[in-house]
């Protein structure tokens, strides 16, 4: 297939790119900035702002697949910082896609929406869309996610993704912000760190995007549903954190903060940012200080039964290929 891979520039959308190459499929990324490393593995690239319509117009045309991988993280910011990315953009391609006749559509969500706030253990897609979101990113997320479910059957069948504390070589968000803070002496534990979290490496979630590609289609058992996608081994925070902070070659963190005070410190440096109407992120945020104390896992049953989907790399060898990429020189491409 000719697929469209949305924010190929990205950790995540580039991995993508690169098993949708290793898989014979024709690939063309659509990304605001221009990206070097994508026109040297062959990626046809365009670039282009998807909150325009035109852009999503021109994006699809030729392509018998899209995968909308790019969308603004934060948890901080009004809607109208993250609408025009996660939202506008998203409506945008569903519109163009079902113009030109493209069948397939996977979205990249985010367990995020449906994360009302306390622990979560094992739970699966039925959890619901909490009643009240504290984040803009959740919300437009949310919205979004609901646009692409509720798109299947009208002329195209439609599979959302819910990948889980991506890391990995290369990931600009997780790994790269802990290993940041950790050199420079400022991160903590909210709470002790023995919560119960389930990251995804990165090439494990790529693969449940080229699989969800590959499968997606009228009557397909996974058209039209959302999937968790995650490595499938729970661990105290503390260690997914320590193994990302020690394969970057820097001592283990142990200093930690209270949960009390670490939500009372981002509600402070919130209401400070919106004075001074800063949309960057500040060093901590309510929702930032929830989800480092509290426990959040899922059950990947679903995406196992109806996609085939194995994290066929484990933690241990995530974090042994993420110490070689960071003793080789962070390469441009990771291995």
């Amino acid at each position: 297939m000719k697929v469209l891979v949305t924010g190929g520039g990205g950790a995540l959308g580039l991995a993508v790119c690169r098993k949708l190459l290793e898989r014979g499929h024709a690939v063309r990324s659509v990304s605001r900035g221009a990206y070097p490393v994508l026109d040297a593995l062959g990626v046809e690239t365009q670039r282009g702002d998807l909150s325009d319509p035109a852009a999503a117009e021109a994006a699809v045309v030729g392509c018998e697949a899209v995968m909308h991988v790019a969308g603004r993280t934060g948890s901080f910011g009004p809607d109208r910082v993250y609408a025009p990315a996660n939202v506008d953009s998203t409506l945008n391609l569903l519109a163009a896609a079902g113009e030109a006749g493209i069948g397939r559509f996977v979205y990249t969500s985010t367990p995020s929406v449906v994360h009302g706030g306390g622990d979560v253990a094992g739970a699966d897609e039925s959890l619901p869309y909490p009643e009240h979101f504290e984040t803009a990113y959740q919300r437009t997320k949310a919205a979004a996610e609901q646009a692409v479910l509720t798109q299947n059957g009208k002329g195209m069948a439609t599979v959302a993704l819910r990948p889980h504390l991506v890391w990995g070589a290369g990931d600009s968000n997780l790994t790269q912000r802990v290993v940041e803070r950790a050199r420079a002496g400022r991160l903590r534990f909210v709470g002790d760190g023995t919560n119960a979290v389930d990251g995804c490496y990165l090439d494990n979630a790529a693969d449940a995007h080229v699989l969800a590609v590959e499968s997606i289609g009228p009557g397909a058992a996974c058209a039209g549903k959302a999937y968790f996608v995650t490595n499938d081994e729970p661990m105290p925070t503390r260690e997914l954190v320590n193994g990302i902070v020690t394969a970057a070659g820097l001592p283990p963190v142990s200093a930690t903060v209270s949960p009390a005070l670490a939500r009372v410190v981002g509600g402070v440096l919130e209401l400070a940012w919106t004075v001074m109407g800063r949309t960057d992120e500040p060093p901590m945020t309510r929702f930032v200080a929830t989800q480092l104390s509290t426990v959040h896992w899922y059950d990947i049953g679903a995406i196992k039964r109806d996609l085939g989907y194995v994290p066929r790399v484990s933690s241990e060898e995530g974090f042994a290929r993420l110490r070689a990429w960071f003793e080789a020189g962070m390469p441009t491409v990771p291995d």
